[in-house]
């Protein structure tokens, strides 16, 4: 063989190994959605973790992911669980988000999360970010995000498990999984504006709240806490059904500024604290709420540190077509999508009269 059909081969040897590790870090259980040319959320990234059976949140975080991006201007990124066997969004899968590598490049974190035991390969950069200390959001039932059965020595079995002591939740998020209040899919909920905080910015044109989802149990928030809104429990499924008034409003949306501390467990006045954002509220359901979806981009604008650039009454208008979540339960999920399925369509204009 000649010295240049050689070189030829190695050249080409060369450039298929190259394709292929180039392709093996390409994303295969995530979308992005790239930043509008309108809103203040220019230059920072979110990155949404999707990881939960029975709230459809693979369904509203993609809508909540393109209203921020598309009218906020912020980078969204979402995670999807997935089956390894297809590549399809599948709920049920709790041992598997591919892309969590992503959250290095993000500037806050949204979790929606439940019962999920990762690899430890993926698991690292969950951790990794909890510990960065950037901002973090909980939705719903992120209270109970992992349990280990599997990898019980696992090096974050003992400090994430919600079935010791409560997990991670505890220190970021301020309170752990202490059960349903209202009865659940019988008693809706009504969301109330906490009075010391009517004239809060994260509450500008947050009025009407209601979602199908029941009340949370709280049990206490931090002192670091503010609660800007209250969860009172509805008799029925409707949002004019009259509240049980047998039963007492609980915490459900609360921010939190953790004040970051030292090797020797003194406050550290050089950093500036934690921003986080806890909501016990958000099934898919529920996010057809305007005002619900509202508060959720107030928050964000805060937890970024944008809080001088929420507007007087947020755009939450749907990107891409209507929204109608999907009833919340074990097996409500829409079958067979991929990731790309979550991609902004675009609208067919209305034919001319």
């Amino acid at each position: 063989m000649s010295t240049f059909k050689r070189l030829t081969l190695s050249v080409a040897l060369f450039l298929f190994v190259a394709a292929g590790v180039s392709s093996a870090a390409e994303p295969v259980g995530s979308i992005t959605y790239q930043p509008g040319k309108v809103g203040g959320g220019a230059g920072k990234h979110i990155v949404f973790v999707c990881g939960e059976w029975e709230y459809r949140c693979e369904e509203s975080l993609p809508m909540m992911a393109k209203i921020l991006a598309t009218h906020h201007g912020f980078k969204c990124t979402v995670l999807f669980s997935i089956n390894p066997k297809d590549g399809t969004v599948h709920p049920p899968t709790t041992t598997n988000i591919p892309d969590m590598h992503l959250l290095k490049t993000a500037d806050m974190m949204v979790v929606f999360a439940m019962d999920l035991e990762l690899p430890d390969e993926q698991m690292k950069h969950f951790v990794d970010f909890v510990d960065s200390g950037k901002p973090v959001f909980g939705i719903r039932c992120t209270l109970l995000s992992f349990k280990y059965n599997r990898n019980k020595n696992s090096p974050y079995a003992e400090r994430f498990d919600c079935r010791r002591n409560g997990g991670y939740s505890v220190p970021l998020f301020g309170e752990s999984w202490k059960g349903h209040y209202g009865h659940h899919a019988k008693e809706s909920t009504r969301g109330l504006r906490a009075g010391l905080q009517e004239r809060n910015p994260l509450l500008r044109g947050v009025f009407d709240v209601w979602g199908t989802t029941d009340v949370y149990r709280i049990t206490t928030v931090p002192d670091d806490a503010t609660v800007l809104m209250y969860g009172q429990v509805l008799t029925g499924m409707k949002p004019t059904d009259p509240p049980n008034l047998k039963k007492c409003v609980m915490p459900m949306v609360w921010t939190r500024l953790i004040k970051p501390k030292n090797k020797k467990g003194e406050v550290d006045k050089s950093k500036k604290p934690r921003r986080v954002v806890m909501s016990t509220i958000g099934a898919s359901q529920d996010m057809e709420s305007e005002d619900l979806r509202r508060l959720y981009v107030n928050c964000i604008y805060w937890a970024v540190g944008l809080e001088s650039k929420i507007p007087a009454k947020a755009d939450v208008s749907y990107v891409g077509g209507p929204y109608k979540g999907s009833k919340f339960g074990r097996n409500t999920w829409k079958k067979g999508l991929k990731p790309a399925d979550f991609a902004i369509k675009a609208q067919v204009p209305a034919k001319a009269k």
